[in-house]
């Protein structure tokens, strides 16, 4: 049994929601929080986000899927925070199917 199985999060450990960006790696995702803040200067209310890696022990996240994730402590290098629960999951993707047009012309 590894030391990654067993994270425990606190009751009070920051909580966000985001986004799963990527899926490729084991037990890694990759999830981006977005946000507006006002510039400090100007005023204008400018769109900004958050990227980090975050811990998914069962590997039951996919990407687009809407995930509430907290901080634990640190897993790896870059891993601070782990998945709690799937908050929405991504919408199916269809099957899209085309027909292929041969088209052969005829030549006179």
């Amino acid at each position: 049994m590894s030391s990654k199985d067993n994270i425990v999060v606190g009751e009070d450990a920051p909580r966000r929601i985001g986004v799963v960006e990527t899926a490729t790696r084991e037990k890694t995702r990759k999830v981006t929080i977005q946000y507006v803040a006002k510039h400090p200067k100007y005023g204008k209310y400018v769109r900004k986000r958050t990227v980090l890696q975050v811990h998914d022990a069962k590997n039951e996240t996919g990407v687009g899927d809407r995930v509430e994730i907290a901080e634990c402590r640190p897993i790896s290098r870059t891993k601070r925070w782990t998945v709690i629960r799937v908050v929405e999951k991504a919408p199916a993707k269809a099957d899209m199917v085309f027909e292929v047009d041969t088209g052969s012309k005829k030549k006179k």
